[in-house]
Formats: C-alpha cells, sequence, structure tokens
C-alpha cells in the first residue's frame, strides 16, 4: 500500500535504514575476519538485497495478499521472495564479485542444498520485519481514516440539524400553497405539488440508509416534469428505464448529481440531439449513464453535487462495488455509473 509510505512515515524508513545499515557497517569495522575491503562489498550487497526484499514485501506483496482468503497466494509468493533474494545474493556474490573483485562470500566448495537454506535463514527476518511494519502501518492509517470519517459524520449531522427545520417549514408551506393555487391555476398546483414531492424525498430517512430504487426513479421524474414545466417547448430529455427495478434498494440521491450536471451543462433545446438518460437494472448490478452536448451557457446558476464529493459518497457507501467513468468526446459528454449490490 504505497499510500502508507507518507512524508511522515518515509523519514522514519530513512532514519531506520541508516541506524541499521551504520549497524552493519560498524561491525565490520569491529569484527570482520576476512578483510575490510570483502567485509564492505559484501555488507553493501547484503544492504541493498534486503532493502528490495524489504520493500517488495512492504508495498506490493502484503498490501495485496494480506488478508483473509488469500493465505495460498501469500505464502506461494513469500517463497518466491525468497527465492529472489537467494538468486540476487548467488547472481551478486558468486558471479559478480568474483569476475570484478576477485573473491566469493561461500567457499566453491559449499553445498547447493546448505547454501539455499543458509540464505533462507538470513532472508526471512526481513520478510517478518516488513509485515509486522506494513501491518502496524495500515492500522494506523485506518484509524487516521476512521477519525475523519467519524469527523466528517458529526459535520454533516451538526449541519443537518441546523437546516432541519426550514425544509420541513418550506415542504409544509408548499403544501398550503397547493391547496390554495388548485382551485385557480392547475398546472401552477401540479408544479407546487412535484416541487413538495422533491422536498418531502430529500427528508425521507431510513434505518438502512438506502431507499427503494422506484422512489429514487420517481425522484428523477419530478425533477425532470420541473424543468418542463419550466421550459415547456425547449426541454429535450430522453429518460428510459430498463429492467425491472421492484425490490431494489440503493443510497438516496445519488443518480441526480449526473442529471443535475446534464441539465446545468447540457444543450437542452435541440430535439436532434436530446439529453440521454439511461437507467438499466440487471440481476445485481445497476448502470446509469448520462449522455449530454455541451452548451457554452450555463443556465442554473445554483451549484449542485461536484465530482470529487460525489466520488467520495460513493467510496464510502459502496466501497469495491461501484464503477464511476467520467468521458468527453469533442462536444460530446458521458459519465457512468455501475453499482453493485
Amino acid at each position: 500500500m504505497a499510500s502508507l509510505l507518507t512524508k511522515s512515515a518515509l523519514r522514519w524508513h530513512v532514519l531506520g535504514w541508516l541506524l541499521y545499515g551504520g549497524y552493519e557497517f560498524l561491525g565490520v569495522f569491529m569484527h570482520h575476519q576476512a578483510g575490510l575491503r570483502i567485509g564492505l562489498w559484501l555488507t553493501a550487497s547484503v544492504l541493498f538485497i534486503r532493502f528490495a526484499e524489504f520493500y517488495l514485501c512492504y508495498l506490493v506483496v502484503y498490501p495485496r495478499l494480506l488478508r483473509s482468503g488469500r493465505a495460498p497466494q501469500l505464502v506461494a509468493t513469500l517463497l518466491g521472495v525468497l527465492a529472489l533474494y537467494i538468486g540476487a545474493r548467488a547472481l551478486i556474490e558468486e558471479v559478480i564479485y568474483p569476475a570484478v573483485l576477485g573473491f566469493h562470500n561461500y567457499s566453491p566448495d559449499t553445498k547447493v542444498w546448505y547454501y539455499i537454506f543458509d540464505n533462507m535463514f538470513f532472508g526471512s527476518p526481513m520478510i517478518v520485519v516488513s509485515a509486522a511494519l506494513w501491518a502496524g502501518s495500515a492500522a494506523v492509517h485506518r484509524e487516521r481514516e476512521n477519525r475523519q470519517l467519524r469527523e466528517e459524520k458529526r459535520v454533516a449531522e451538526v449541519a443537518f440539524l441546523k437546516t432541519q427545520i426550514n425544509p420541513h417549514f418550506l415542504y409544509n408551506t408548499l403544501n398550503m400553497l397547493f391547496s390554495m393555487a388548485y382551485p385557480v391555476a392547475k398546472p401552477v398546483a401540479n408544479a407546487i405539488l412535484k416541487l413538495s414531492e422533491l422536498m418531502r424525498y430529500m427528508l425521507l430517512d431510513t434505518p438502512d440508509g438506502q431507499v427503494d430504487l422506484e422512489k429514487e426513479i420517481e425522484y428523477l421524474h419530478n425533477y425532470l416534469d420541473l424543468y418542463r414545466l419550466r421550459f415547456p417547448d425547449s426541454f429535450h430529455v430522453d429518460f428510459q428505464v430498463t429492467g425491472d427495478p421492484a425490490g431494489r434498494r440503493v443510497a438516496p440521491l445519488v443518480l441526480i448529481p449526473f442529471v443535475e450536471n446534464a441539465i446545468k451543462h447540457g444543450v437542452l433545446d435541440d430535439p436532434e440531439n436530446p439529453v440521454h438518460i439511461r437507467l438499466t437494472i440487471k440481476g445485481e448490478e445497476l448502470q446509469f449513464e448520462v449522455q449530454n452536448h455541451r452548451s457554452d451557457a450555463n443556465k442554473d446558476t445554483t451549484t449542485g453535487i461536484g465530482l470529487p464529493n460525489l466520488r467520495r459518497r460513493l467510496a464510502l457507501l459502496y466501497p469495491q462495488r461501484h464503477a464511476l467513468q467520467v468521458e468527453e468526446r469533442g462536444e460530446q459528454f458521458t459519465t457512468s455509473l455501475r453499482l453493485v449490490g
């Protein structure tokens, strides 16, 4: 997990390797029996190989395989890492050093099995140390993320409590205006009713944080119908649903940002190039795609949910169960969302 190697962590890694390298070289100066020159070269090669072994495990192997259900792959991969360690030492100390520097690390009569087991012993500590450090760093990283999520949740709850009264007041007021307008102007009354339905849906709260997909679709229709009332002769949007939404549940208001962006930035008055909205339900998978031509005119100055915020929300609501793609080809702009489960 490369994200664990932050600037702060990097300083500790550098310090650790400096201390470890200093300790090894100090041992060469104090105790090496084969000569200082040979000892320095052998220590340098071992440090280099162990450095590579450590970060191969720390940045590649453990982030991908140190989890439940991956034990066989993890064991096989670690054996492969040991094989690389043994092969690297053999190449450097028994091939390159004799050819360039004129000495071996092991005597020429060393048995192959002894060489393998001896280097498995020397190669294992870095595998264990990197596992311990990765597990500790991952735990700290997860705790930091959890603290951030708790703080974000607290801020969101405070903001919600501050605004909770006004939407309810507006919703009740809209119902009152509907009853007043209906006898006089039915189109106006219908517009008020649709706006009231939008408000009611936005205030909806469920125990599991999800709503029926049919209600989410109804919300999208009400939203589009309001714009049709606002632009009766220049609003061209094609919204199609394929598959059966009955029984499916989704996080509320997860689809509307794509529609909002298409309405805000798309061309709506061209019947030859309408905004295309496609919702496809197939098994456990939901595919939502919005396609529009870009418009130079900004028809709505209000700000919706931006893509960075939407990506963050999807990561929290559908971890490892969503795919969001944004594609721009000339004047054509396409957003596609896939949700699983």
